[in-house]
């Protein structure tokens, strides 16, 4: 019952925001429910539940190994949200309020997700739920931003949709029942029919792999981080991609017990890459950086897909990534949120001297980069290091070499934007530094502080109770025969 309640009291929270009138008042929901959910991960992470096997939701090992870092990652982010939408008061916030409370439902509901056809559901509506989000500052280019993730989205989900028919075809093929929890799935194994499964990967990867943002599907990405606020940025960035990554695991799984795990590994070991180059070579080229993020975002989904490629090493290192990713993002996010605000300007061109005018953003946004690029001791640098050795050792040599080179070219573009924004001389159009969009108070600095500290503790002394939920992942994804 404790697992259902991540579900039902986000969902609880939204229908209250829908009916609150006090527009001051109702941001408070937010984090209302970023305390719960994150006591009800914690306890549920720590005393994992039973879970019956043709259950179709279900707080499983894959569940327990990644849905507390959302936890984690809306809590700090509604914690901001109560300072930014007093900030934002011009704008109604009770549609905004609801739909991220929706969104956290959902994805409680993906991850918990044992059934194929609830999955999708559950991906597909947390697509839908960004949307009003997405849209918030009701701008011509933040309206441009929404129809392209509309339509890019809804390529996927017409994707995944017909990648689930086929794997459901596969089993009635095979001779199963047509089954469609995983449980039930990877029972069936080498029973599915091959040219089937081979089908429905291949639509389900793309199909998934455009809500994670993997290249050449993730064109919705800049647009959409670029124009949405920093919290939407940070809840798509490490909630709405983790929730897809799952899904390909939960399917690659599938694929595994049904003899293609070979093809399956090489794809995603082909997708990875080519997402890492696209993304350095675009972040050498940006000049607007939220923009950045949104194409870091595209690298780091390439570093998920490359780890999940190597077998089970390269999946606990990616779960381990999984985390560091999010919560590193969302640090970045919420302090490119300030630095935008305070500067009114989105460029390198536009944007310099924010150490000046926020001495503390710009430091949490410098400090946010150098993780995010696996410099040491935080947790990015760990994971990374640990796919990279995994690569090698499984015999990956190029794949290895091809992803140390990404790393570095993502590195020089990265660097090149974050220091010319927080330095120099501040330009003449950027906002006056008593003005309250330039104002650092504690409910916009304390978020993101929080969210590096825990990436920095992640790489000095990773919990052992997170080590042991993603090795009882690996077990589930790649089972012992």
């Amino acid at each position: 019952m404790t697992s259902l309640a991540l579900i039902i009291v986000p969902f609880v929270l939204a229908l209250v925001a829908l009916l609150w009138r006090d527009e001051r008042s109702r941001p408070w929901l937010l984090p209302m429910a970023g305390v719960i959910h994150t006591a009800l991960s914690l306890t549920l992470l720590f005393h994992p539940p039973a879970i019956a096997p043709n259950a179709w939701l279900g707080f499983d090992p894959l569940a327990r190994a990644v849905l507390p870092a959302v936890s984690v990652l809306f809590l700090c982010c509604s914690a901001y949200s109560v300072a930014y939408l007093r900030l934002r008061s011009e704008r109604p916030n009770r549609v905004f309020v609801a739909g991220m409370l929706a969104i956290l439902g959902l994805l409680s509901a993906g991850h918990q997700a044992r059934h194929l056809g609830v999955l999708w559901i559950a991906t597909e509506a947390v697509t839908l739920a960004a949307v009003p989000s997405i849209h918030f500052n009701r701008t011509a280019r933040a309206l441009e931003a929404t129809w392209k993730y509309l339509l890019v989205g809804g390529t996927g989900i017409a994707l995944s949709l017909l990648g689930s028919f086929c794997l459901g075809y596969a089993s009635l093929h095979g001779g199963g029942a047509g089954d469609l929890t995983f449980a039930g799935l990877t029972a069936q194994g080498t029973g599915l029919s091959r040219p089937w499964v081979v089908i429905a990967w291949v639509l389900l990867l793309a199909g998934f792999g455009t809500k994670m943002g993997l290249a050449p599907m993730h064109t919705w990405k800049p647009d959409a981080y670029g124009e949405a606020p920093g919290i939407v940025g940070a809840m798509l960035a490490g909630g709405v991609t983790t929730v897809a990554f799952t899904a390909i695991l939960r399917v690659r799984a599938v694929v595994d017990a049904a003899g293609a795990g070979a093809m399956a590994g090489r794809t995603l070991l082909a997708i990875g890459l080519f997402s890492m180059v696209v993304a350095a070579l675009f972040l050498l080229g940006t000049r607007d950086f939220k923009r950045m993020l949104a194409y870091s975002s595209v690298e780091h989904m390439g570093i998920l897909a490359v780890g999940a490629a190597l077998g089970g090493p390269g999946v606990w290192a990616a779960l381990f990534h999984v985390w560091n990713n999010s919560l590193t993002k969302g640090a970045l996010f919420l302090s490119a949120g300030n630095i935008r605000r305070a500067a009114d300007a989105r460029t390198c061109d536009d944007v310099a001297g924010m150490s000046l005018r926020t001495p503390v953003s710009a430091a949490v946004f410098v400090i946010g980069m150098l993780a995010v690029t696996a410099c040491p001791p935080f947790g990015p640098f760990f994971s990374e290091l640990r796919i990279v050795r995994t690569a090698f050792e499984s015999g990956h040599t190029a794949a290895g070499a091809g992803f140390l080179g990404c790393l570095l070219f993502a590195f020089f573009g990265l660097t090149r934007l974050v220091f010319a924004i927080v330095d120099g001389r501040p330009r003449a159009a950027a906002a006056k530094p008593d003005s309250d969009k330039a104002r650092e108070t504690p409910g916009i600095i304390l978020p993101p502080l929080a969210l590096l500290a825990c990436s920095l503790l992640l790489g000095l002394a990773t919990p052992v109770v997170l080590q042991e939920a993603w090795t009882d992942a690996v077990k589930l994804l790649f089972p012992t025969p």
